[in-house]
């Protein structure tokens, strides 16, 4: 990939900040696994692993973590 798809990581709120976590964690699985069909084909495996669906949670907070640092944690 080689589009410029995040230029910044301010938000406006929260919310904003939690939406762009999870967009990360999704584009680093595209990244990490650029074929479409094998990433279709391996979700059923982790879509009913509660281990699986654990551990892509906690990389979803850890982005977020970073994009509310980036943005004073929305304090003035």
């Amino acid at each position: 990939m080689t589009d410029t798809w995040l230029p910044t990581l301010i938000t406006a709120n929260a919310q904003e900040g939690f939406e762009l976590a999870i967009t990360l964690s999704r584009r680093g699985v595209k990244y990490t696994q650029p074929d479409v069909e094998m990433l279709k084909s391996l979700r059923p495996d982790y879509a009913h692993n509660a281990d699986s669906l654990t551990a892509a949670s906690q990389v979803i907070a850890i982005n977020f973590q970073t994009v509310a640092a980036a943005n004073n944690y929305w304090r003035g």
